[in-house]
């Protein structure tokens, strides 16, 4: 049983990660598609009663927004794994401008999130953390957690 919580700014990858690395082993619970927090309650209650993998695919950037997740993994018994996509603002805004639609977030929203981003900690409860980088070929680079970016 395991839960993974992703952190970092919109437009850093994470859902694209998420569908190469998770699709066919865990549930996604993302608040995009879910769309409030009471249904994002129901999934993941439910995956924690069916013992069920599950990605949280939100921004995630501060130690509070985490903590429900993992306190909720912890007590039932399922390793909690962090993956930090780790972006500057300007490339994630960079990254931001090649999406359309729904897909695009307006700029306030990630300097917002950019404001509050709290680099996550072992000391949060994560059983393992890791670096998620994107490369210039657009390749996914997952670096073993150090305590400094």
């Amino acid at each position: 049983m395991e839960a993974v919580i992703f952190t970092g700014l919109q437009a850093t990858g994470k859902s694209t990660f998420y569908k190469d690395r998770f699709y066919k082993t865990h549930i996604r619970i993302n608040l995009d598609m879910l769309k409030t927090r009471n249904k994002e309650n129901i999934m993941l209650e439910a995956c924690i009663k069916a013992k069920q993998p599950f990605v949280v695919d939100n921004t995630n950037p501060t130690q509070e927004d985490r903590k429900k997740y993992i306190d909720m993994a912890k007590a039932a018994k399922f390793k909690v794994v962090g993956y930090y996509f780790h972006s500057s603002v300007n490339e994630a805004i960079l990254r931001n401008d090649k999406r359309t639609g729904k897909e695009r977030v307006s700029l306030i929203g990630i300097r917002s999130t950019s404001a509050k981003l709290q680099i996550p900690r072992m000391e949060e409860g994560f059983d393992e953390l890791y670096y998620v980088s994107i490369s210039e070929e657009n390749n996914f680079m997952v670096e073993e957690w150090k305590d400094e970016i």
